[in-house]
């Protein structure tokens, strides 16, 4: 069988949502699998010394019409949440608390819902009674995700992972690994495709 697709994302990173909602489909097309891993991308930005595009004044306005503009290509909703960039370790910590206790596919559904609910929704994931309502309307347990997110067990799992994509080279989400290749960004799309319809080139 065929290497997994490996995608890295932020639930605070709007292409990461794109990305989300294409992978996949992506994924079937070329007979793969995904492994989703989620990250806190404040982590990589200090270690590789770079700042969000959004914290920077020009860059922020060109950054919020191209996350629209992006959706709309793709045909797919966006409404940005009032705060941006959010804090996104406890959403993080319940993906992986899903993963590793439930499956990696109730990780993926949890993936979903919570990109669905800041980048169609604007819901403020990190605000605990937020994060805990959207648990429950998951179909989860939302006392015990709550007690997931403030356990150092589920801390430690994600910053694990942190330093596991900071060791890879990761700088920035979505960051998408095919067959060890690393693409980086919504805009790699039509390489990732013919990397796996073609192969290395």
């Amino acid at each position: 069988m065929a290497a997994p697709i490996h995608f890295w994302f932020d639930f605070s990173s709007p292409y990461s949502y794109l990305v989300n909602e294409w992978i996949d489909a992506l994924a079937a097309r070329h007979a793969r699998t995904v492994e989703r891993h989620a990250v806190l991308l404040g982590v990589t930005f200090q270690v590789a010394e770079l700042k969000s595009p959004v914290s920077h004044p020009l860059k922020r306005e060109y950054s919020m019409r191209d996350f629209a503009r992006s959706a709309r290509f793709e045909g797919l909703p966006i409404r940005m949440p009032q705060t941006f960039p959010l804090p996104t370790q406890n959403a993080a910590r319940v993906f992986w608390w899903q993963h590793d206790t439930v499956s990696p596919q109730a990780a993926a559904d949890w993936a979903r819902a919570a990109f669905r609910a800041v980048f169609t929704r604007g819901v403020l994931i990190n605000e605990p009674a937020a994060l805990k309502a959207l648990a429950a309307e998951s179909g989860l347990d939302a006392d015990a995700a709550e007690a997931v997110w403030n356990d150092p067990r589920w801390k430690a799992r994600l910053k694990s992972e942190c330093d596991a994509a900071v060791a890879g080279g990761m700088f920035g989400a979505p960051w998408i690994v095919v067959d060890g290749e690393p693409f980086w960004g919504n805009d790699r799309k039509v390489q990732i495709e013919r990397w796996l319809s073609q192969g290395p080139f």
